[in-house]
């Protein structure tokens, strides 16, 4: 799954040491919490959607503000905020979902 961060795949920070297999790929994350979260806010999309798999997610904002994010699968997209407490999503609104143009 491409994702925008190099750091914790949710949050991007360096600090910590947590791995955890999400969707078959072993990915980074600062602490549990991020890796609950993140791992939660997947199976979230993917139930909304449909979709089998995620091919790519763009997050944008923090813990206290919520985040917005773009996922796709082949050419579709789903654009949505969400709010996590102790990795639990709290809040999930999807913004918009269709086609996304291919580049």
């Amino acid at each position: 799954m491409k994702r925008n961060y190099s750091g914790c795949a949710l949050c991007d920070a360096t600090w910590g040491d947590y791995w955890r297999e999400v969707e078959g790929e072993r990915m980074f994350f600062c602490c549990s919490v991020c890796a609950d979260a993140f791992e939660n806010m997947v199976n979230t999309v993917k139930k909304n959607t449909g979709w089998d798999r995620i091919d790519s997610i763009s997050i944008e904002g923090n813990y206290s503000r919520g985040r917005d994010c773009v996922a796709t699968n082949g050419k579709e997209k789903l654009e949505f905020f969400f709010r996590h407490e102790d990795g639990q999503i709290t809040e999930f609104r999807i913004k918009s979902q269709g086609t996304r143009p291919v580049p």
